[in-house]
């Protein structure tokens, strides 16, 4: 088991690469963590939301999981996305992570309806007491249609004390700034992560502890380096790289959901992948290629 301390840095939320009949290539998947791993990043996000887990079954995610976890062999921490509409269906696949021996779950709340605060704070206590590992939770309010406040959060975690960590994937600086404050005045080593990459150094300068972007699939190096960069108070290069990080936001607008634009970035990077998808998500025209292309060169990513 890891300790807490080691969840920190960059973890890219890895897309998981399916050959053209819909099932897990493995070949492929590994060689994109084994680039990841190459990189540097400080550990793995399987079956977030770049890691298409609203399209899979529950077989499906349990055997993603494992063959990450396997294929990762304790080279760098793996996390697990577990979220789901279905408190129970959360559970299976929590019990699921810890039994494969991951590090951490990642879990965004329920999507569609509207919960009551005290349905969300449920929701999470029971997952997190079904389970002795730790767990992140996951902020996306454009997709989940409900946003976990600071204050929200403070009121899990202190029912929860294996809760030692959130991803903040929200469009606003001082949401994450408040996140932060709240939570570490009362938890210190409560870890918040950055979901976009306008973020990631700003967060880092107001006591954050790294980022989960699915731009790190592709440009990894470069999160990583605005990462030791900062931590090694060269502020000025990480100021610079993170000008590069945020040229790349083209390449989430030319496709939704996003999916489809991080693996063409993947394959024009140099990784030979298959970039199929799961149904709704569709590939790529040659015309949203070039964009990314051009994007990807913009930013002297290639």
């Amino acid at each position: 088991m890891i300790n807490q301390e080691e969840i920190k840095g960059i973890i890219p939320p890895v897309v998981t690469i399916f050959n053209e009949e819909g099932d897990l290539d493995k070949r492929g998947m590994g060689d994109l963590i084994d680039s990841l791993i190459s990189s540097g990043v400080n550990g793995l996000l399987l079956l977030g939301s770049s890691g298409e887990f609203n399209q899979m079954s529950l077989e499906q995610r349990k055997d993603v999981a494992s063959f990450g976890v396997s294929y990762v062999d304790g080279r760098v921490p793996v996390l697990i996305g577990t979220g789901s509409n279905n408190t129970q269906e959360s559970i299976i696949l929590s019990q699921h992570a810890q039994e494969i021996k991951a590090d951490g779950v990642v879990i965004i709340n329920p999507y569609y309806w509207q919960l009551t605060e005290q349905n969300i704070i449920n929701h999470y206590s029971d997952i997190a007491k079904s389970i002795s590992i730790p767990v992140l939770l996951y902020n996306f309010p454009d997709r989940s249609g409900q946003d976990l406040t600071p204050r929200l959060v403070l009121k899990i975690v202190e029912k929860n004390s294996n809760i030692i960590g959130i991803k903040e994937t929200v469009d606003s600086a001082s949401h994450i700034r408040e996140m932060i404050f709240t939570l570490k005045e009362k938890y210190p080593n409560f870890k918040v992560f950055s979901g976009f990459d306008d973020y990631v150094l700003s967060t880092l300068q107001i006591g954050g502890d790294g980022a989960i972007l699915g731009s790190s699939n592709f440009a990894a190096d470069l999160a990583v380096k605005i990462y030791n960069d900062y931590i090694n108070e060269d502020y000025k290069e990480a100021a610079s790289k993170q000008r590069n990080l945020s040229k790349l936001a083209p390449i989430f607008a030319v496709e939704s959901p996003i999916i489809s634009p991080i693996k063409e970035a993947v394959k024009i990077c140099g990784l030979n992948i298959s970039t199929h998808v799961l149904s709704p998500a569709k590939q790529l025209d040659e015309i949203s290629k070039q964009t990314i292309y051009d994007t990807l060169k913009d930013a002297t990513i290639i």
